[in-house]
Protein backbone atom coordinates (compact mmCIF):
# COMPACT_ATOMS: atom_id res chain seq x y z
CA UNK A 1 0.00 0.00 0.00
CA UNK A 2 1.51 3.25 -0.94
CA UNK A 3 1.43 6.32 1.74
CA UNK A 4 1.56 9.79 0.57
CA UNK A 5 4.56 11.23 2.10
CA UNK A 6 4.70 15.30 2.90
CA UNK A 7 7.96 17.61 2.76
CA UNK A 8 8.38 18.79 6.36
CA UNK A 9 8.32 22.48 4.86
CA UNK A 10 4.85 21.91 3.12
CA UNK A 11 3.13 23.82 5.72
CA UNK A 12 5.40 26.71 5.53
CA UNK A 13 4.84 26.49 1.64
CA UNK A 14 1.06 26.37 1.96
CA UNK A 15 1.00 29.20 4.60
CA UNK A 16 3.05 31.02 2.27
CA UNK A 17 1.13 30.70 -1.08
CA UNK A 18 -2.10 31.54 1.19
CA UNK A 19 -1.16 34.72 2.34
CA UNK A 20 0.74 35.92 -1.28
CA UNK A 21 -2.78 34.86 -2.99
CA UNK A 22 -4.11 37.33 0.14
CA UNK A 23 -2.28 39.90 -0.51
CA UNK A 24 -2.85 39.72 -4.29
CA UNK A 25 -6.67 40.02 -3.96
CA UNK A 26 -6.21 42.65 -1.74
CA UNK A 27 -3.61 44.64 -3.81
CA UNK A 28 -6.42 43.70 -6.50
CA UNK A 29 -9.18 45.18 -4.54
CA UNK A 30 -7.14 47.93 -3.00
CA UNK A 31 -6.70 48.34 -6.86
CA UNK A 32 -10.07 48.93 -7.70
CA UNK A 33 -10.83 51.18 -5.45
CA UNK A 34 -8.04 53.60 -5.18
CA UNK A 35 -9.33 57.17 -7.14
CA UNK A 36 -7.58 58.41 -9.91
CA UNK A 37 -5.85 61.80 -9.26
CA UNK A 38 -7.70 64.11 -10.61
CA UNK A 39 -6.13 65.79 -14.09
CA UNK A 40 -4.52 69.23 -13.34
CA UNK A 41 -5.38 71.62 -16.33
CA UNK A 42 -3.10 74.79 -16.37
CA UNK A 43 -4.18 76.15 -19.59
CA UNK A 44 -7.08 76.05 -21.64
CA UNK A 45 -5.62 74.67 -24.81
CA UNK A 46 -4.84 71.73 -22.46
CA UNK A 47 -8.09 71.28 -21.40
CA UNK A 48 -9.52 71.43 -24.64
CA UNK A 49 -6.95 68.87 -26.18
CA UNK A 50 -8.24 66.40 -22.81
CA UNK A 51 -11.61 66.46 -23.44
CA UNK A 52 -11.54 66.01 -27.05
CA UNK A 53 -9.62 62.99 -27.04
CA UNK A 54 -11.63 61.80 -24.05
CA UNK A 55 -14.99 62.58 -24.95
CA UNK A 56 -15.21 63.92 -28.47
CA UNK A 57 -12.88 61.78 -30.40
CA UNK A 58 -14.76 58.29 -29.17
CA UNK A 59 -17.77 58.79 -30.27
CA UNK A 60 -16.73 60.45 -33.90
CA UNK A 61 -15.16 57.21 -34.50
CA UNK A 62 -17.86 55.15 -33.44
CA UNK A 63 -19.72 56.92 -35.62
CA UNK A 64 -18.36 57.04 -38.59
CA UNK A 65 -17.78 61.29 -38.47
CA UNK A 66 -14.26 61.85 -40.50
CA UNK A 67 -15.77 60.01 -43.74
CA UNK A 68 -18.92 63.09 -43.89
CA UNK A 69 -16.81 65.59 -42.11
CA UNK A 70 -13.82 66.96 -41.33
CA UNK A 71 -10.86 64.61 -40.33
CA UNK A 72 -9.71 64.05 -36.46
CA UNK A 73 -8.10 66.72 -34.87
CA UNK A 74 -4.33 66.36 -33.68
CA UNK A 75 -2.08 68.13 -30.89
CA UNK A 76 -0.99 70.63 -33.51
CA UNK A 77 -4.48 71.69 -34.41
CA UNK A 78 -5.21 72.90 -30.84
CA UNK A 79 -1.32 74.20 -30.04
CA UNK A 80 -0.65 75.91 -33.51
CA UNK A 81 -0.77 79.94 -33.92
CA UNK A 82 -3.80 81.90 -34.70
CA UNK A 83 -3.82 81.71 -38.70
CA UNK A 84 -5.50 84.01 -41.27
CA UNK A 85 -6.97 82.76 -44.57
CA UNK A 86 -6.73 85.06 -47.54
CA UNK A 87 -9.15 84.30 -50.22
CA UNK A 88 -10.52 85.91 -53.50
CA UNK A 89 -10.30 86.51 -57.17
CA UNK A 90 -7.15 86.79 -59.23
CA UNK A 91 -5.88 90.18 -59.25
CA UNK A 92 -7.60 91.09 -55.92
CA UNK A 93 -4.08 92.23 -54.10
CA UNK A 94 -3.90 89.01 -52.09
CA UNK A 95 -0.30 88.81 -52.09
CA UNK A 96 0.33 92.13 -52.23
CA UNK A 97 -1.96 92.64 -49.32
CA UNK A 98 0.17 90.00 -47.05
CA UNK A 99 3.38 91.68 -47.94
CA UNK A 100 1.97 94.98 -47.21
CA UNK A 101 1.27 93.25 -43.68
CA UNK A 102 4.61 91.68 -43.44
CA UNK A 103 6.47 94.71 -45.29
CA UNK A 104 8.73 91.59 -46.42
CA UNK A 105 9.03 89.85 -50.28
CA UNK A 106 7.47 86.19 -49.56
CA UNK A 107 9.93 83.48 -51.04
CA UNK A 108 8.69 81.99 -54.02
CA UNK A 109 5.81 84.32 -54.44
CA UNK A 110 5.29 86.63 -57.70
CA UNK A 111 2.51 89.77 -58.35
CA UNK A 112 0.88 89.98 -61.70
CA UNK A 113 -2.53 90.94 -63.29
CA UNK A 114 -2.93 87.60 -64.09
CA UNK A 115 -3.58 84.69 -62.19
CA UNK A 116 -0.20 84.49 -60.61
CA UNK A 117 -0.46 82.13 -57.45
CA UNK A 118 -1.50 79.26 -58.26
CA UNK A 119 -0.65 77.19 -54.63
CA UNK A 120 -1.68 77.07 -51.47
CA UNK A 121 0.91 78.76 -49.03
CA UNK A 122 1.29 78.60 -45.62
CA UNK A 123 3.25 81.72 -44.48
CA UNK A 124 5.14 80.79 -41.35
CA UNK A 125 7.71 82.01 -38.55
CA UNK A 126 11.51 80.38 -39.51
CA UNK A 127 14.59 81.57 -38.60
CA UNK A 128 16.03 80.13 -42.13
CA UNK A 129 14.41 81.29 -45.00
CA UNK A 130 13.20 78.52 -47.22
CA UNK A 131 10.00 77.07 -49.06
CA UNK A 132 8.81 73.47 -47.96
CA UNK A 133 6.98 71.54 -50.44
CA UNK A 134 3.38 70.02 -49.39
CA UNK A 135 4.33 66.23 -49.34
CA UNK A 136 6.99 67.19 -47.26
CA UNK A 137 4.67 69.45 -45.46
CA UNK A 138 1.78 66.59 -44.43
CA UNK A 139 4.39 64.10 -42.45
CA UNK A 140 5.67 67.22 -39.59
CA UNK A 141 3.57 66.56 -36.54
CA UNK A 142 4.18 69.80 -35.39
CA UNK A 143 2.48 71.43 -38.53
CA UNK A 144 -1.58 71.43 -38.10
CA UNK A 145 -1.22 70.21 -41.96
CA UNK A 146 -1.28 66.35 -42.08
CA UNK A 147 -5.07 66.13 -42.17
CA UNK A 148 -4.51 67.05 -45.86
CA UNK A 149 -3.04 64.06 -46.81
CA UNK A 150 -6.63 62.78 -48.40
CA UNK A 151 -7.13 65.78 -51.28
CA UNK A 152 -3.86 63.66 -52.75
CA UNK A 153 -0.98 64.49 -54.36
CA UNK A 154 -2.75 66.61 -57.45
CA UNK A 155 -3.45 69.40 -54.38
CA UNK A 156 -0.25 68.38 -51.92
CA UNK A 157 1.68 69.64 -55.30
CA UNK A 158 -0.06 72.69 -55.25
CA UNK A 159 0.78 73.08 -51.68
CA UNK A 160 3.84 74.72 -49.70
CA UNK A 161 4.80 76.36 -46.81
CA UNK A 162 7.54 79.77 -47.18
CA UNK A 163 9.34 80.18 -43.37
CA UNK A 164 10.62 83.65 -42.76
CA UNK A 165 11.99 85.71 -40.18
CA UNK A 166 9.51 88.63 -40.11
CA UNK A 167 7.86 89.66 -36.36
CA UNK A 168 4.35 89.58 -37.65
CA UNK A 169 5.23 85.81 -38.32
CA UNK A 170 6.27 85.15 -34.48
CA UNK A 171 2.06 85.67 -33.63
CA UNK A 172 0.56 84.32 -36.68
CA UNK A 173 0.44 82.68 -39.70
CA UNK A 174 -1.18 83.42 -42.75
CA UNK A 175 -2.31 81.04 -45.28
CA UNK A 176 -2.29 82.82 -49.43
CA UNK A 177 -4.68 80.80 -52.00
CA UNK A 178 -4.60 80.70 -55.80
CA UNK A 179 -6.76 83.27 -57.12
CA UNK A 180 -10.34 82.52 -57.93
CA UNK A 181 -11.39 81.88 -61.84
CA UNK A 182 -13.58 84.16 -63.21
CA UNK A 183 -15.13 83.69 -66.85
CA UNK A 184 -14.13 81.29 -69.37
CA UNK A 185 -11.00 80.11 -67.13
CA UNK A 186 -13.62 79.03 -64.02
CA UNK A 187 -14.64 76.00 -66.54
CA UNK A 188 -10.85 74.79 -66.39
CA UNK A 189 -10.36 71.92 -63.81
CA UNK A 190 -8.38 72.28 -61.01
CA UNK A 191 -7.05 68.55 -60.62
CA UNK A 192 -8.81 68.59 -57.18
CA UNK A 193 -11.77 69.98 -55.16
CA UNK A 194 -10.89 73.42 -54.54
CA UNK A 195 -14.04 74.05 -52.03
CA UNK A 196 -13.37 71.19 -49.92
CA UNK A 197 -9.98 72.29 -49.24
CA UNK A 198 -11.37 76.02 -48.54
CA UNK A 199 -13.36 74.44 -46.03
CA UNK A 200 -10.62 72.45 -44.52
CA UNK A 201 -8.83 75.64 -43.87
CA UNK A 202 -11.88 78.07 -43.10
CA UNK A 203 -12.91 75.34 -39.78
CA UNK A 204 -9.61 75.92 -38.47
CA UNK A 205 -8.22 79.19 -38.95
CA UNK A 206 -8.48 82.41 -37.07
CA UNK A 207 -10.17 84.85 -39.11
CA UNK A 208 -10.67 84.56 -42.98
CA UNK A 209 -10.03 87.68 -45.39
CA UNK A 210 -12.26 88.03 -48.46
CA UNK A 211 -10.74 90.56 -50.48
CA UNK A 212 -12.43 91.93 -53.62
CA UNK A 213 -11.19 94.70 -55.76
CA UNK A 214 -12.78 97.90 -57.09
CA UNK A 215 -12.86 97.43 -60.30
CA UNK A 216 -14.13 94.03 -60.33
CA UNK A 217 -16.71 93.02 -58.63
CA UNK A 218 -18.12 90.23 -60.64
CA UNK A 219 -18.64 86.93 -59.00
CA UNK A 220 -17.98 83.73 -61.09
CA UNK A 221 -19.40 80.47 -60.81
CA UNK A 222 -15.96 79.37 -58.92
CA UNK A 223 -16.05 82.45 -56.31
CA UNK A 224 -19.73 81.57 -55.55
CA UNK A 225 -18.99 78.28 -54.46
CA UNK A 226 -15.66 78.95 -52.44
CA UNK A 227 -17.80 81.20 -50.76
CA UNK A 228 -20.48 78.73 -50.31
CA UNK A 229 -17.57 76.52 -48.88
CA UNK A 230 -17.29 79.81 -46.09
CA UNK A 231 -20.45 79.18 -44.66
CA UNK A 232 -20.62 78.02 -40.84
CA UNK A 233 -18.06 80.47 -40.74
CA UNK A 234 -19.35 83.70 -40.88
CA UNK A 235 -18.00 85.02 -37.34
CA UNK A 236 -14.75 84.61 -39.16
CA UNK A 237 -15.46 86.38 -42.08
CA UNK A 238 -13.58 89.91 -42.77
CA UNK A 239 -14.28 91.03 -45.94
CA UNK A 240 -12.25 93.95 -47.64
CA UNK A 241 -13.04 96.37 -50.80
CA UNK A 242 -9.15 96.50 -51.77
CA UNK A 243 -7.67 99.04 -54.65
CA UNK A 244 -10.38 101.61 -53.36
CA UNK A 245 -7.99 104.66 -54.11
CA UNK A 246 -8.66 103.76 -58.03
CA UNK A 247 -11.50 105.25 -58.31
CA UNK A 248 -13.44 108.67 -57.08
CA UNK A 249 -15.80 109.16 -54.19
CA UNK A 250 -19.12 109.02 -55.97
CA UNK A 251 -18.06 106.29 -57.82
CA UNK A 252 -16.57 104.50 -54.76
CA UNK A 253 -20.30 104.83 -53.23
CA UNK A 254 -21.79 103.20 -56.06
CA UNK A 255 -19.33 100.39 -56.39
CA UNK A 256 -19.44 99.47 -52.23
CA UNK A 257 -23.41 99.54 -52.27
CA UNK A 258 -23.22 97.11 -55.41
CA UNK A 259 -20.81 95.01 -53.33
CA UNK A 260 -23.58 94.95 -50.55
CA UNK A 261 -25.89 93.74 -52.36
CA UNK A 262 -24.19 90.97 -54.44
CA UNK A 263 -22.79 89.52 -50.66
CA UNK A 264 -26.08 89.52 -48.98
CA UNK A 265 -27.36 87.31 -52.62
CA UNK A 266 -24.35 84.69 -52.35
CA UNK A 267 -24.11 84.18 -48.21
CA UNK A 268 -28.41 84.62 -48.47
CA UNK A 269 -28.63 86.10 -45.14
CA UNK A 270 -30.62 89.47 -43.71
CA UNK A 271 -27.51 90.51 -41.62
CA UNK A 272 -24.70 92.93 -43.39
CA UNK A 273 -21.17 91.97 -43.52
CA UNK A 274 -18.42 93.83 -42.13
CA UNK A 275 -16.56 95.61 -45.53
CA UNK A 276 -13.20 97.34 -44.70
CA UNK A 277 -12.39 99.64 -47.61
CA UNK A 278 -9.08 100.99 -48.09
CA UNK A 279 -5.62 100.39 -50.71
CA UNK A 280 -3.92 97.89 -49.04
CA UNK A 281 0.25 98.46 -50.42
CA UNK A 282 3.02 100.48 -49.81
CA UNK A 283 2.60 102.86 -53.10
CA UNK A 284 1.39 106.48 -52.84
CA UNK A 285 -2.89 106.74 -53.18
CA UNK A 286 -3.90 107.00 -56.97
CA UNK A 287 -6.93 109.26 -55.91
CA UNK A 288 -6.60 110.30 -52.16
CA UNK A 289 -9.46 112.36 -51.82
CA UNK A 290 -10.88 109.30 -49.35
CA UNK A 291 -7.82 108.89 -47.33
CA UNK A 292 -8.91 109.96 -44.17
CA UNK A 293 -11.46 107.30 -44.48
CA UNK A 294 -9.19 104.26 -45.88
CA UNK A 295 -6.89 105.67 -42.73
CA UNK A 296 -10.14 104.53 -40.28
CA UNK A 297 -10.46 101.59 -41.73
CA UNK A 298 -7.30 100.40 -41.93
CA UNK A 299 -6.71 101.24 -38.15
CA UNK A 300 -10.07 99.02 -37.54
CA UNK A 301 -8.61 95.76 -39.48
CA UNK A 302 -5.72 95.52 -38.07
CA UNK A 303 -6.63 96.34 -34.64
CA UNK A 304 -9.04 93.35 -35.52
CA UNK A 305 -5.79 91.39 -36.66
CA UNK A 306 -3.48 92.12 -33.79
CA UNK A 307 -6.10 91.00 -31.31
CA UNK A 308 -6.01 87.28 -32.83
CA UNK A 309 -3.71 85.93 -30.37
CA UNK A 310 -5.19 87.45 -26.95
CA UNK A 311 -8.82 85.58 -28.28
CA UNK A 312 -6.69 82.43 -30.12
CA UNK A 313 -8.47 80.22 -26.64
CA UNK A 314 -11.57 81.28 -27.11
CA UNK A 315 -11.48 80.78 -31.05
CA UNK A 316 -10.68 77.33 -29.78
CA UNK A 317 -13.23 76.67 -27.75
CA UNK A 318 -15.87 77.77 -29.90
CA UNK A 319 -14.92 75.48 -32.81
CA UNK A 320 -14.83 72.53 -30.57
CA UNK A 321 -18.29 73.36 -28.73
CA UNK A 322 -19.57 73.85 -32.88
CA UNK A 323 -18.15 70.77 -33.72
CA UNK A 324 -19.45 68.90 -30.55
CA UNK A 325 -23.09 69.82 -31.62
CA UNK A 326 -22.04 68.53 -35.33
CA UNK A 327 -20.92 65.48 -33.98
CA UNK A 328 -24.42 64.79 -32.08
CA UNK A 329 -26.41 65.49 -34.62
CA UNK A 330 -24.12 62.99 -36.68
CA UNK A 331 -24.79 60.16 -34.07
CA UNK A 332 -28.57 60.75 -34.05
CA UNK A 333 -29.17 61.01 -37.91
CA UNK A 334 -26.66 57.88 -38.22
CA UNK A 335 -28.51 55.64 -35.82
CA UNK A 336 -31.95 57.11 -37.11
CA UNK A 337 -30.77 54.93 -40.60
CA UNK A 338 -29.88 52.37 -39.16
CA UNK A 339 -33.09 51.80 -37.03
CA UNK A 340 -34.96 51.84 -40.23
CA UNK A 341 -32.98 49.76 -42.32
CA UNK A 342 -34.74 46.14 -42.78
CA UNK A 343 -32.67 43.07 -41.46
CA UNK A 344 -32.81 40.61 -44.22
CA UNK A 345 -35.08 41.89 -47.96
CA UNK A 346 -35.42 44.86 -49.96
CA UNK A 347 -32.32 46.92 -48.15
CA UNK A 348 -31.44 48.77 -51.51
CA UNK A 349 -34.97 49.94 -52.14
CA UNK A 350 -35.03 51.26 -48.68
CA UNK A 351 -31.80 53.10 -48.56
CA UNK A 352 -33.04 55.08 -51.62
CA UNK A 353 -36.17 55.86 -49.84
CA UNK A 354 -34.64 57.40 -46.72
CA UNK A 355 -32.19 59.01 -48.58
CA UNK A 356 -34.69 60.80 -50.27
CA UNK A 357 -36.89 61.18 -46.91
CA UNK A 358 -33.84 63.19 -45.29
CA UNK A 359 -35.37 66.28 -45.11
CA UNK A 360 -38.07 64.82 -43.24
CA UNK A 361 -35.57 62.81 -41.04
CA UNK A 362 -33.80 65.61 -40.22
CA UNK A 363 -37.04 67.17 -38.82
CA UNK A 364 -38.01 64.34 -36.94
CA UNK A 365 -34.77 64.20 -34.99
CA UNK A 366 -34.99 68.02 -34.91
CA UNK A 367 -38.29 67.71 -32.85
CA UNK A 368 -37.54 64.56 -31.19
CA UNK A 369 -34.35 65.18 -29.75
CA UNK A 370 -34.81 69.40 -29.10
CA UNK A 371 -32.24 70.26 -31.61
CA UNK A 372 -31.64 73.49 -32.88
CA UNK A 373 -31.69 73.53 -37.00
CA UNK A 374 -28.48 75.64 -37.40
CA UNK A 375 -26.72 72.34 -36.02
CA UNK A 376 -27.68 70.19 -38.89
CA UNK A 377 -25.25 70.08 -42.15
CA UNK A 378 -26.33 70.42 -45.58
CA UNK A 379 -29.22 68.34 -46.33
CA UNK A 380 -28.27 68.32 -50.29
CA UNK A 381 -24.04 67.33 -49.32
CA UNK A 382 -25.18 64.41 -46.89
CA UNK A 383 -27.81 63.30 -49.08
CA UNK A 384 -24.79 62.90 -52.20
CA UNK A 385 -22.46 61.17 -49.07
CA UNK A 386 -25.30 58.78 -48.16
CA UNK A 387 -25.00 57.31 -51.45
CA UNK A 388 -21.58 55.39 -51.15
CA UNK A 389 -22.41 54.41 -47.39
CA UNK A 390 -23.36 50.54 -46.56
CA UNK A 391 -26.59 51.41 -44.29
CA UNK A 392 -26.43 48.30 -42.27
CA UNK A 393 -22.83 48.77 -40.80
CA UNK A 394 -24.03 52.12 -39.52
CA UNK A 395 -24.36 51.65 -35.23
CA UNK A 396 -27.16 52.59 -33.07
CA UNK A 397 -27.41 55.06 -30.14
CA UNK A 398 -24.99 54.35 -27.59
CA UNK A 399 -26.22 55.72 -24.46
CA UNK A 400 -22.42 56.10 -22.74
CA UNK A 401 -21.22 58.19 -24.93
CA UNK A 402 -23.87 60.51 -25.96
CA UNK A 403 -23.87 61.09 -22.27
CA UNK A 404 -20.22 61.81 -21.71
CA UNK A 405 -21.08 64.47 -25.28
CA UNK A 406 -23.80 66.09 -23.24
CA UNK A 407 -21.67 66.25 -20.33
CA UNK A 408 -18.75 68.10 -22.19
CA UNK A 409 -20.98 70.22 -23.47
CA UNK A 410 -22.90 71.07 -20.49
CA UNK A 411 -20.37 70.85 -17.48
CA UNK A 412 -16.69 69.94 -19.06
CA UNK A 413 -16.93 73.79 -20.87
CA UNK A 414 -18.51 75.64 -18.55
CA UNK A 415 -15.48 74.65 -16.13
CA UNK A 416 -13.04 75.96 -18.53
CA UNK A 417 -14.82 79.47 -18.58
CA UNK A 418 -13.13 80.82 -15.29
CA UNK A 419 -9.68 79.78 -16.41
CA UNK A 420 -10.45 81.42 -20.33
CA UNK A 421 -10.98 84.74 -18.70
CA UNK A 422 -7.54 84.26 -16.47
CA UNK A 423 -5.79 84.02 -19.98
CA UNK A 424 -7.77 86.95 -21.26
CA UNK A 425 -7.00 88.92 -18.69
CA UNK A 426 -3.28 88.09 -18.72
CA UNK A 427 -2.88 88.48 -22.78
CA UNK A 428 -4.56 91.60 -22.04
CA UNK A 429 -1.10 93.26 -21.08
CA UNK A 430 0.36 92.04 -24.16
CA UNK A 431 0.46 94.21 -27.13
CA UNK A 432 -0.67 91.75 -29.86
CA UNK A 433 0.49 91.06 -33.15
CA UNK A 434 3.59 93.37 -33.48
CA UNK A 435 6.40 94.25 -36.28
CA UNK A 436 5.57 94.84 -40.40
CA UNK A 437 2.85 97.05 -41.20
CA UNK A 438 1.68 96.99 -37.66
CA UNK A 439 4.68 99.13 -36.83
CA UNK A 440 3.75 102.28 -38.59
CA UNK A 441 0.31 102.91 -37.30
CA UNK A 442 1.54 103.17 -33.62
CA UNK A 443 4.53 106.01 -34.90
CA UNK A 444 4.42 109.89 -33.95
CA UNK A 445 1.11 111.50 -34.94
CA UNK A 446 0.51 109.07 -37.18
CA UNK A 447 -1.71 107.45 -34.35
CA UNK A 448 -3.35 108.89 -31.40
CA UNK A 449 -2.28 106.37 -28.95
CA UNK A 450 1.41 106.05 -27.50
CA UNK A 451 3.38 108.60 -29.47
CA UNK A 452 6.81 107.91 -29.34
CA UNK A 453 9.24 104.42 -28.42
CA UNK A 454 12.37 103.74 -27.08
CA UNK A 455 15.39 104.13 -28.73
CA UNK A 456 17.79 101.59 -29.66
CA UNK A 457 21.01 101.23 -30.89
CA UNK A 458 24.59 102.36 -29.39
CA UNK A 459 26.98 105.25 -30.49
CA UNK A 460 29.10 104.80 -33.48
CA UNK A 461 31.99 106.65 -34.94
CA UNK A 462 31.22 109.85 -36.44
CA UNK A 463 33.84 109.80 -39.51
CA UNK A 464 31.08 108.36 -41.39
CA UNK A 465 29.44 110.86 -44.09
CA UNK A 466 25.97 111.91 -43.89
CA UNK A 467 24.21 110.00 -46.85
CA UNK A 468 21.39 112.97 -46.53
CA UNK A 469 24.03 115.99 -46.88
CA UNK A 470 24.31 116.25 -50.92
CA UNK A 471 20.60 116.91 -51.02
CA UNK A 472 20.12 118.76 -47.77
CA UNK A 473 19.60 122.72 -49.49
CA UNK A 474 16.66 121.34 -51.19
CA UNK A 475 15.25 120.21 -48.10
CA UNK A 476 15.90 122.85 -45.95
CA UNK A 477 13.90 124.88 -48.47
CA UNK A 478 11.11 123.35 -48.05
CA UNK A 479 11.49 122.96 -44.10
CA UNK A 480 11.58 126.83 -43.65
CA UNK A 481 8.58 127.63 -46.43
CA UNK A 482 6.93 125.49 -43.71
CA UNK A 483 7.44 128.08 -40.99
CA UNK A 484 9.13 126.14 -38.06
CA UNK A 485 8.63 127.29 -34.61
CA UNK A 486 12.21 128.01 -33.04
CA UNK A 487 13.91 125.60 -35.35
CA UNK A 488 11.46 122.76 -35.21
CA UNK A 489 8.64 121.67 -37.01
CA UNK A 490 6.11 120.13 -34.74
CA UNK A 491 3.80 116.85 -35.40
CA UNK A 492 0.72 118.26 -36.70
CA UNK A 493 2.56 120.35 -39.61
CA UNK A 494 5.31 117.60 -40.25
CA UNK A 495 2.07 115.10 -40.84
CA UNK A 496 0.15 117.81 -43.42
CA UNK A 497 3.35 117.82 -45.19
CA UNK A 498 4.52 114.40 -45.48
CA UNK A 499 0.51 112.85 -46.33
CA UNK A 500 1.10 115.39 -49.47
CA UNK A 501 3.69 112.04 -50.89
CA UNK A 502 0.41 110.07 -50.48
CA UNK A 503 2.13 107.49 -49.03
CA UNK A 504 -0.03 104.93 -46.28
CA UNK A 505 -0.13 106.15 -43.11
CA UNK A 506 1.49 102.34 -42.65
CA UNK A 507 4.51 103.39 -44.32
CA UNK A 508 4.45 107.52 -42.75
CA UNK A 509 4.54 106.29 -39.42
CA UNK A 510 7.31 104.46 -39.38
CA UNK A 511 9.57 107.12 -41.42
CA UNK A 512 8.17 109.29 -38.47
CA UNK A 513 9.47 106.86 -35.86
CA UNK A 514 12.90 106.55 -38.00
CA UNK A 515 13.33 110.42 -38.40
CA UNK A 516 12.23 111.50 -35.06
CA UNK A 517 16.01 110.62 -33.66
CA UNK A 518 15.94 112.38 -30.41
CA UNK A 519 11.82 110.76 -29.91
CA UNK A 520 10.70 115.47 -28.39
CA UNK A 521 7.76 114.47 -30.95
CA UNK A 522 9.31 117.34 -33.44
CA UNK A 523 11.75 117.60 -36.58
CA UNK A 524 14.57 120.09 -36.55
CA UNK A 525 15.95 120.75 -40.36
CA UNK A 526 18.19 117.68 -40.11
CA UNK A 527 15.33 115.42 -38.71
CA UNK A 528 13.33 116.96 -41.51
CA UNK A 529 15.62 116.19 -44.57
CA UNK A 530 16.03 112.69 -42.68
CA UNK A 531 12.29 112.38 -43.34
CA UNK A 532 12.21 113.52 -46.92
CA UNK A 533 15.00 111.60 -48.01
CA UNK A 534 13.26 108.25 -47.10
CA UNK A 535 9.93 109.20 -48.61
CA UNK A 536 12.01 109.64 -51.59
CA UNK A 537 13.23 106.28 -51.48
CA UNK A 538 10.13 104.62 -50.58
CA UNK A 539 8.87 106.31 -53.78
CA UNK A 540 11.08 104.81 -55.70
CA UNK A 541 10.19 101.53 -54.68
CA UNK A 542 12.89 100.82 -51.93
CA UNK A 543 12.45 99.15 -48.67
CA UNK A 544 12.92 100.88 -45.18
CA UNK A 545 14.97 99.76 -42.28
CA UNK A 546 13.62 98.42 -39.27
CA UNK A 547 16.35 100.72 -37.32
CA UNK A 548 18.27 103.69 -38.79
CA UNK A 549 21.63 102.86 -39.81
CA UNK A 550 24.47 104.92 -38.51
CA UNK A 551 25.00 106.59 -41.95
CA UNK A 552 21.68 108.11 -42.19
CA UNK A 553 21.69 109.42 -38.55
CA UNK A 554 22.17 112.91 -38.46
CA UNK A 555 25.63 113.91 -37.83
CA UNK A 556 24.63 116.50 -34.38
CA UNK A 557 22.31 113.07 -32.90
CA UNK A 558 25.78 111.14 -33.48
CA UNK A 559 27.03 113.53 -30.93
CA UNK A 560 24.01 113.61 -28.35
CA UNK A 561 24.46 109.21 -28.57
CA UNK A 562 28.02 109.74 -28.19
CA UNK A 563 27.60 111.99 -25.25
CA UNK A 564 24.47 110.18 -23.91
CA UNK A 565 26.64 106.81 -24.12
Amino acid sequence: MRTATFSRHAPTTLVSLLFQGQAINMSRWGRKNVKKAPEVIRTVTEGLKSLYRKKLLPLEQYYGFHDFHSPSLEDADFDNKPMVLVVGQYSTGKTTFIKYLLEQDIPGSRVGPEPTTDCFTAIMHGEVENVIPGNALIVDPNKPFRKLNPFGNTFLNRFQCAQMSNQVLESISIIDTPGILSGAKQRVSRGYDFPAVLRWFAERVDRIILLFDAHKLEISDEFSEAIGALKGNEDKLRVVLNKADMVGTQQLMRVYGALMWSLGKVFGTPEVLRVYIGSFWSEPLLVSDNRKLFELEEEDLFADIQNLPRHAALRKLNDLVKRARLVRVHAHIISYLKQEMPSVFRKDNKKKNLIYQLPVIFSKIQLQHNISPGDFPDCAKMQEQLMVHDFTKFKTLKPNLMAALDELLSIDIAKLMPLLRQEELEAGDQPGVQGGAFMGTRAGPFSEGELFGEENGEGCEEEEDWVVTKDKPKYDEVFYNLAPNEGKLSGPKAKDWMVSSRLPNSVLGRIWKLSDVDRDGMLDDEEFALASHLIEVKLEGHGLPPELPHRLIPPSKRRQKGSDA
